[in-house]
C-alpha cells in the first residue's frame, strides 16, 4: 500500500502542506499519524477517493488509476455503447479514432493502455494497426482486442499480436469488464 506525507499531498494537490493537514485533522482526508510523532501518513487509495469526492484534479496520480482506452472504428452505435459502459466515474478515459492514421496520431498523444479495433473499417487497415502497435517498442504492453465482424466469413490471420478477440455483435458490458481486468492488472485502478 502506497503512503504520501502531507507535504507530497500537497504538492500532488497544489496547495500548502497546512491545508493538507486541516483536511487531516477536521476527518475529511483520511489517514493515520506515525506512533510518537506528529507526521500524517496518507494511503494512496484515501487520497484518489477525497479527490473524486471533492471535483478535484487526480494530476500525477491520473495515468496510475485511469485506463485509457483507444477504439479504432466508424460503427457510431458501437463507440457510443462502448462509451456509456467504459465511464470517466468508472475510471476510463475514451478517445477515438476512425482510421489507421487517425489511431496513430491518437496512440502518440493519448498514450492508450488498451486499443479496441473494430475490423469492420476494413481487415487490411486492422490488421495494418495491430502489426504498427506490436512493431513499436513503446506499444509494447498496450492491450489490443479485435471486434471481428459476424458475416459468416472466415477470419485467418495471425493473431498472437492481438490479446484478446470479441466478436460481433458482442455484449459492451462484457467487453468493459475484461477490460477492466487486463488493464487493472498492470494497473492500480479505483
Amino acid at each position: 500500500m502506497k503512503v504520501f506525507t502531507t507535504g507530497q499531498v500537497a504538492k500532488i494537490c497544489k496547495v500548502a502542506p497546512r491545508t493538507v493537514s486541516k483536511w487531516f485533522d477536521s476527518g475529511r482526508l483520511k489517514g493515520y499519524r506515525i506512533p510518537g510523532s506528529q507526521d500524517r501518513r496518507i494511503p494512496r487509495e484515501s487520497l484518489i477517493k477525497f479527490l473524486k469526492e471533492h471535483g478535484m484534479p487526480l494530476g500525477e496520480l491520473e495515468d496510475e488509476t485511469t485506463a485509457k482506452v483507444l477504439i479504432v472504428a466508424q460503427d457510431q452505435v458501437l463507440i457510443e455503447n462502448l462509451k456509456k459502459e467504459l465511464p470517466p466515474e468508472r475510471s476510463f478515459k475514451v478517445a477515438v479514432a476512425s482510421s489507421g492514421f487517425d489511431a496513430g496520431i491518437q496512440a502518440e498523444s493519448f498514450r492508450p493502455d488498451c486499443i479496441v479495433v473494430d475490423f469492420s473499417i476494413g481487415r487490411t487497415e486492422a490488421l495494418q494497426i495491430c502489426q504498427h502497435v506490436r512493431r513499436n517498442s513503446e506499444f509494447s504492453d498496450v492491450i489490443l482486442i479485435a471486434l471481428l465482424p459476424d458475416d459468416g466469413s472466415a477470419m485467418s490471420f495471425d493473431r498472437s499480436s492481438i490479446n484478446e478477440t470479441f466478436k460481433k455483435p458482442f455484449d459492451a458490458h462484457l467487453l468493459a469488464e475484461r477490460i477492466r481486468t487486463l488493464v487493472g492488472a498492470k494497473k492500480e485502478l479505483v
